[in-house]
């Protein structure tokens, strides 16, 4: 049986050297597929696509540079060889700029091809990209890993009942990402998909968000709110980082899960829902139940399917792919014409440490792509690139200012942009909290509801 890993398309018009090829590159345990044109190349890597592609570079019709730039278009991630007769150093300088993988001269040595076809293939991603995007339901999945095909396979079986669902991972693995496959694979795919971080504000405001409040239950609460519950009927609710929710609000959760009735704050009635709940987390739960902060009770009512996703450093095969594909996204964005990353530059890549995960390896994509000046992306721009990742950490004044943001801007659509109700909620008298809104350039009247047949004003006597 051929092994699809090891698949080597070779592309010559010299049928002597072909057949020479195809010994070598079997003797050395790979398959070799040989074709004597580029357009029966062509042909099979859009039928079948190989690991690895060799080319010669002058050949009658499609020539080896046209036959690369055809793959290109469709699998940007397959390394393409390029051999010739004919090398001089202007046509390597832009085969490489273009973007190909290798390129030696005619005669070339055995050993240093196969040293090629090796790194090649242990750094440059396949048809994973395709393979990935097969169903739709996971197409915004980019692997060709073993670990992440078993995550998906269970994440599928999954999405077929309406149990809930508990994802653990690093931060930067991409849980909301399977979260929301595992919503689009489901029966739920065409209703709601609402999203909250638990973490991410103090816990009235959580409560006021995920259950409602009825007008009046709090200073400020000055016309009823529905909630997430409610916003996501017949849908799906993710709990982002649901190991940092208060005990006091787990208990509520608790209760909405056994009796499916939310109660909103200061409210006397409740009303049903009917609610897929996903949860994620990067704590260890079992740890939280152990030193008090996570109830166990409400940890089995979530804990139904649990799916771990891998580290990026348990998943370097796909590293190349996930290079590749976010370059391709990036340079769009950025409207660069960028070629594709030199073979060092995925060395450094292929051979970080990434505790920051996939979100740290687009981010350092995206910072070379921003600053690159030339065709193809080089070893010192990603390695510049991963080092001011690494020292990115942000100080303390820094993730105060951004907290102080978050939850004055909580604060403010409560408050409808009223001043005064909002400085009450945030026990501070109303001159402080003016200066803290003037800090972050924050203007009430963006938050204000203009009332049915006026048009929205802000001016300080409306506060």
């Amino acid at each position: 049986m051929t092994d699809e890993r090891s698949q080597i398309l070779v592309v010559d018009d010299d049928p002597d050297l072909l057949r020479l090829m195809t010994i070598r590159l079997r003797s050395a345990g790979y398959e070799p597929i040989a074709v004597e044109s580029g357009e029966k190349a062509l042909a099979h890597v859009v039928a079948a696509p190989p690991r690895l592609v060799v080319t010669d570079l002058r050949m009658p019709g499609m020539d080896g540079m046209a036959l690369f730039d055809a793959i290109r278009q469709t699998n940007p991630a397959l390394p393409v060889i390029v051999l010739t007769a004919h090398g001089t150093i202007p046509d390597a300088v832009t085969a490489t700029q273009r973007g190909v993988f290798g390129y030696l001269t005619k005669p070339f040595d055995a050993g240093e091809l196969l040293a090629l076809i090796e790194r090649a293939l242990r750094l440059g991603g396949a048809q994973g990209e395709t393979a990935a995007g097969d169903s739709e339901w996971r197409r915004s999945i980019v692997t060709r890993s073993t670990r992440m095909e078993e995550v998906l396979a269970k994440a599928q079986l999954a999405a077929a009942s309406d149990a809930s669902v508990l994802i653990f991972g690093e931060s930067g693995t991409g849980k909301e990402l399977l979260a929301r496959a595992v919503c689009k694979a489901s029966a739920r795919a065409g209703k709601p998909f609402v999203v909250i971080n638990c973490g991410a504000m103090p816990e009235q405001l959580l409560e006021s968000e995920l259950f409602g409040h009825a007008r009046g239950a709090f200073t400020g609460a000055v016309k009823d709110h529905d909630g997430l519950f409610k916003a996501a009927d017949g849908g799906t609710l993710f709990l982002d980082e649901i190991g940092d929710m208060p005990l006091a609000l787990q208990v509520k959760l608790l209760r909405v899960l056994q009796e499916g009735d939310v109660r909103p704050l200061g409210s006397t009635r409740s009303f049903s829902v009917d609610v897929r709940i996903i949860c994620a987390t990067h704590r260890r739960l079992a740890q939280e139940i152990a030193a008090g902060k996570f109830r166990e009770d409400l940890y089995y009512r979530l804990n139904v399917v649990a799916i771990e996703l891998p580290s990026l450093a348990e998943r370097r095969e796909d590293i190349p792919l996930l290079a590749t594909h976010f370059l391709k996204e990036l340079a769009e964005k950025y409207q660069k014409p960028l070629n594709g990353f030199a073979p060092d530059a995925m060395e450094a890549l292929v051979g970080a440490a990434w505790p920051g995960n996939v979100r740290q390896l687009r981010n350092v994509i995206e910072q070379a792509v921003a600053l690159c000046q030339t065709p193809l992306i080089t070893a010192a721009w990603t390695q510049q690139a991963i080092r001011d990742q690494q020292n990115g950490l942000a100080s303390f004044d820094e993730a105060r200012g951004r907290f102080e943001q978050q939850y004055l801007v909580q604060l403010l659509k409560i408050a409808a942009g009223n001043v005064t109700q909002a400085a009450r909620l945030a026990k501070r008298n109303r001159t402080e909290f003016y200066r803290l809104l003037q800090r972050h350039a924050l203007d009430p009247g963006l938050f204000k509801r203009p009332r049915k047949g006026t048009t929205q004003q802000s001016s300080p006597s409306d506060e």
